[in-house]
C-alpha cells in the first residue's frame, strides 16, 4: 500500500481543525467542524482502500488482482450521503436556534398566542351559534299550540276540551283499522 504523504497530512490537518472547531459553543462552528471531520474520514477511507487499480468490473481477460476493491468506494459514497443529511439537520437546528434567539423572551409562545386567540374566537362563535339556536327553538315553542306544561305533546285546545289521551288513542287505532281495511 502506497499512501500519498500529502493526503495523510491533509487528513490529519482536517481531523485536528475539525475537532478543535467542534469544541466551540457556536452551532455554526460545530457544523463547520463536523464537515471538516466528515471530509477527513472520507480521505481516510480512500487511503485505506489500497492501491488504485482497474474499474471493479469483471470481464473477459481481466485479472482479479488488478481490480480495485469496490467496498471502500461504496463506504465513501455512503459517508458523503450521511454527511449531507446531518448537515441539513444541523442547518435546521441552527436556523431554529437563531429564530428563538431573535424572538427573545417570548420564545415559542408566539404560535401559542395565535392559537389561543383562534380558539377563543371559535368558542365565541359557538356560543353565539348556541344562543341563536336557543332563541329559534324558543320561538318555535311559543309559536306552537302544544302545552309546554304537560310535556305530552297535547294541543292546548285538546287540553282545554278535556279529551283524554285514551280516547285519542282509541280514535287513532280505529282510523288505522279503517285504513288497513280499505287497502286491497
Amino acid at each position: 500500500m502506497t499512501a500519498s504523504l500529502t493526503l495523510v497530512i491533509l487528513m490529519a490537518v482536517l481531523f485536528g481543525a475539525g475537532i478543535s472547531v467542534m469544541l466551540e459553543r457556536s452551532l455554526t462552528r460545530v457544523l463547520i467542524g463536523f464537515l471538516l471531520v466528515g471530509n477527513a474520514v472520507n480521505i481516510l477511507m480512500y487511503l485505506m482502500s489500497g492501491t488504485p487499480g482497474l474499474a471493479p468490473i469483471l470481464g473477459a481477460g481481466v485479472d482479479e488482482g488488478e481490480i480495485s476493491d469496490p467496498l471502500p468506494q461504496a463506504f465513501v459514497l455512503t459517508a458523503i450521503v450521511i454527511n449531507l443529511g446531518i448537515t441539513a439537520f444541523m442547518l435546521a437546528l441552527i436556523y431554529r436556534s437563531w429564530w428563538l434567539a431573535k424572538l427573545g423572551a417570548k420564545g415559542d409562545l408566539v404560535d401559542d398566542e395565535a392559537e389561543l386567540a383562534e380558539d377563543a374566537e371559535e368558542t365565541a362563535d359557538l356560543i353565539r351559534s348556541s344562543a341563536a339556536d336557543d332563541e329559534a327553538i324558543q320561538s318555535l315553542i311559543e309559536a306552537s299550540d302544544e302545552d309546554p306544561s304537560t310535556g305530552s305533546g297535547q294541543r292546548l285546545d285538546e287540553v282545554d276540551a278535556g279529551i283524554d289521551e285514551e280516547e285519542l288513542e282509541r280514535e287513532a287505532s280505529a282510523r288505522d283499522r279503517d285504513d288497513e281495511g280499505s287497502r286491497p
